[in-house]
């Protein structure tokens, strides 16, 4: 399709992919900013077709009975060419004489609705403010993301029957977050693919669509694949050709899109900016037609040939009709990409009538959704204690308190990156002051600012305080959609304030904040530094979750979902170094491969109090299975049959410390079994539970199935090798389980030959 190769960046849906035309001949493959048509951006008063009187009553496509298909290509049997191709971009206008009103697929969802058409007060003029992704999946919490996600749809829903929102969402953003200096890294569920990213992009999508026949919102699951890089040195996201291995493709650029599609059954992808392996991925036949609709069963009506369908912004309407005109493209390709958007919308009930499914819901399901307090419960679940002397939680004997750093009177700061209109934002500050502190407030010096200007004010504060906090690290004037982050030092003169602080001999905290991790080894070594506690981007209730961690209220139990790397990682080799296996000056990428020793692991997370973990003697395991016999189960309830479990770890937890506290664990897997070279580890699941009052013994369970414990060999292939394997409990390794895998390496997943296929117009 000619039309697509005026792509220079790419999105989609289901079948419809969406793209932005260079129409100012910017250099893209250094400037990672799209030029985007005003027309595209274009909010619209959203409304519904009229089905009962109106000129498509008595078309099939309001018929509740036909298929959703043949009701989207009833509709599109009407459509002259111009309306035709006017409907190929995200921004659709209205088609008055069939009463189509005005529709913009664009529309985000990633922590709460954004794009959405907010009031300047009143009712429709907030919703939900959740924490970014990245803190959430710290929690290890999987009810809290699928709770998120129901929310959110509820939400849009209510906002949609308003005219304010569409039934469409480009979330959730699965990629993981590989190199550290990603400006995007905040949007995601963290660095490993296989297990966190995949259960984030399952609860997420369940929790946005509900069922995925009659979504509630029809939930896309980004950026397919390769996508981890805005602009480090100039290498803009527009024109990198991100050069993957079929191993690393396969075993860490798309398992959770394999979950999304095959499990969650997400009703849209979208592909990304980038090209892989000299292809870009909105016309990457074996990204789009061999591994998403042949190997994945992501099922469309009329599905013939991969390529882009909607294109995020004007260029198909206006370039469409010359590409037909010169013989380039069918009518029918068009018509097959329109109907494919058109029949998610009848699933979701665009044509429905008022009776409709989600139809009732109002902006009382907004306050009520909201009073769940589920963004708070994110926040205080999701934040990471890194470093504790004992000062937290406080002593009841702290009265003075001395809030310092450009975090501390954070408000839109808290929401990180695609965040709409909260309905209230409690900074540190409103939440110390609040409470019963005296608080002596000094903004001491800003993220990138090395003006020690206000350094008088915040040594005058610590003086007058029994106890300093410091909240400071990184935000969105460093790390965004566009920006990536030249560095992961502690940006500014931060650290510099933070040690002299130190030096006044009194307990210091310091809230550790942003997305990425920054290098906090000095912290990490300092006597003077008493604890540091790392709160992501935590939303509209984020001061008040610090706050309460702070004092005791709640007891943290969030792990780390990236690796803090040392501050030299990211000036080693180049960021677009898509190899995670060590080679050259690659020290090995994530916590699975990484050869160098981490200022804190990928999983770091400390209590208030201390657990026993012993495997659970009521539940002894089998400790050998055969591989033939276990692939030969029954697996009624799984997609594929290396998804049903074979074991269950099962461990005691015991609170032996005075502290009433919830415990998170990861489970991870380690073997010499296949070839060289051999993972550190790998995560195969997690848990939460709680809270455990202080001598109370909670038992957790979680499974383990073969799918867990593959490996990919070189050609993509997921291989189960015989042979020993260990399944540890957290870093600690406080419990371990051990069981052997007989008989032959057996594949399980045979990964396609990457061809591009020559599809004719």
């Amino acid at each position: 399709m000619v039309a697509t190769l005026l792509l220079v960046a790419l999105a989609a849906l289901p079948s419809t992919i969406l793209a932005q035309v260079n129409t100012t001949y910017v250099d893209y493959n250094i400037i990672a900013h799209p030029d985007l048509s005003p027309l595209s951006t274009d909010l619209v008063d959203f409304s519904f077709p009229d089905c009962s009187t109106g000129p498509l009553s008595g078309n099939l496509v309001c018929n509740t009975s036909a298929s959703p298909h043949d009701r989207a290509a009833a509709l599109i049997s009407l459509f002259t060419i111009d309306e035709l191709i006017n409907s190929t971009g995200n921004r659709i206008p209205a088609i008055p004489r069939l009463g189509l009103p005005p529709y913009q697929i664009w529309n985000e969802a990633l922590h709460g609705l954004y794009l959405a058409n907010f009031t300047e007060s009143g009712t429709y003029s907030w919703s939900s403010s959740f924490p970014s992704p990245i803190l959430t999946m710290a929690a290890l919490n999987r009810t809290l993301i699928n709770q998120i996600g129901q929310i959110i749809a509820t939400q849009g829903r209510a906002f949609n029957n308003a005219g304010r929102y569409g039934l469409n969402a480009w979330a959730p953003n699965i990629n993981a977050f590989r190199h550290p200096v990603w400006g995007r890294g905040q949007e995601t569920p963290g660095e490993d693919a296989n297990c966190l990213c995949a259960t984030y992009a399952y609860e997420y999508i369940t929790g946005l669509q509900g069922d995925p026949k009659h979504p509630k919102i029809i939930a896309t699951a980004k950026h397919y694949a390769g996508y981890d890089i805005e602009n480090w040195h100039q290498h803009s996201r527009f024109g990198n050709d991100m050069n993957i291995t079929q191993q690393d493709l396969s075993e860490y650029f798309t398992p959770q899109f394999v979950t999304a599609v095959r499990d969650a059954k997400v009703r849209s992808v979208m592909p990304s900016y980038n090209a892989v392996n000299g292809v870009p991925s909105a016309v990457n036949s074996f990204l789009l037609q061999t591994l998403v609709r042949d190997s994945w069963d992501f099922i469309e009506d009329d599905a013939l040939r991969a390529g882009t369908d909607i294109d995020c912004g004007i260029s198909y309407q206006t370039t469409l009709m010359e590409a037909l005109n010169q013989g380039e493209i069918s009518p029918s390709e068009i018509e097959r990409a329109v109907t494919r958007f058109y029949s998610n919308l009848v699933s979701a009930g665009y044509f429905d009538g008022p009776d409709a499914p989600y139809r009732d819901l109002d902006w009382s399901d907004v306050i009520s959704t909201d009073a769940w307090n589920i963004a708070y419960e994110a926040a205080v679940e999701g934040i990471v204690l890194l470093k504790n002397d004992g000062v937290l939680p406080l002593s009841q004997h702290v009265e003075r308190i001395a809030l310092i750093g450009p975090w501390a009177n954070a408000t839109t700061q808290m929401q990180g990156n695609y965040h709409g209109v909260a309905p209230y934002l409690i900074s540190p500050l409103d939440a110390l002051q609040a409470s019963d502190f005296h608080v002596n407030y000094a903004f001491g010096t800003n993220i990138s600012s090395n003006s020690t200007d206000d350094f008088a004010t915040a040594f005058s504060a610590a003086e007058q305080s029994d106890i300093i906090i410091f909240a400071g690290g990184i935000d969105n004037t460093l790390e965004a959609e566009e920006l990536d982050r030249d560095n992961i030092t502690w940006p500014g003169n931060q650290l510099e304030l933070i040690h002299r602080l130190g030096g006044f001999g009194k307990p210091l905290i310091v809230l550790q904040m942003g997305g990425g991790q920054v290098d906090s080894s000095s912290l990490k070594a300092s006597e003077n530094i008493s604890a540091i506690l790392w709160g992501g981007y935590p939303g509209q209730s984020g001061g008040q979750a610090l706050l309460d961690i702070i004092t005791g209220t709640r007891a943290p139990a969030g792990r780390l979902t990236a690796t803090q790397y040392p501050a030299e990682y990211a000036l080693q080799f180049p960021a677009i170094d898509m190899n995670l296996r060590p080679h050259g000056d690659n020290p090995g990428q994530t916590y699975m491969w990484y050869t160098g020793e981490p200022v804190y692991e990928f999983g770091h997370g400390l209590f208030y109090t201390t657990f026993e973990t012993s495997l659970s003697p009521s539940r002894r395991n089998q400790t050998s299975f055969d591989i033939v016999e276990l692939l030969s189960r029954s697996h009624a309830g799984y997609n594929v049959v290396e998804q049903l479990p074979f074991l269950n770890v099962t461990v005691d937890i015991t609170n032996t410390g005075e502290v009433v506290s919830d415990y998170s664990a990861m489970l991870f897997a380690n073997t010499t079994a296949g070839p060289r070279p051999y993972p550190n580890k790998w995560l195969v699941g997690f848990d939460r539970i709680g809270p455990l009052e202080p001598h109370a013994t909670l038992e957790m369970s979680i499974p383990v199935s073969l799918d867990n414990v593959a490996r990919t060999d070189a050609k993509g292939n997921r291989v189960i090798y015989p042979g020993k394997y260990e399944l540890a409990l957290n870093n600690e390794r406080s419990a371990v389980l051990s069981f052997t895998l007989t008989g032959n390496a057996t594949t399980v997943v045979e990964w396609p030959l990457d061809e591009q296929q020559v599809l004719a117009a």
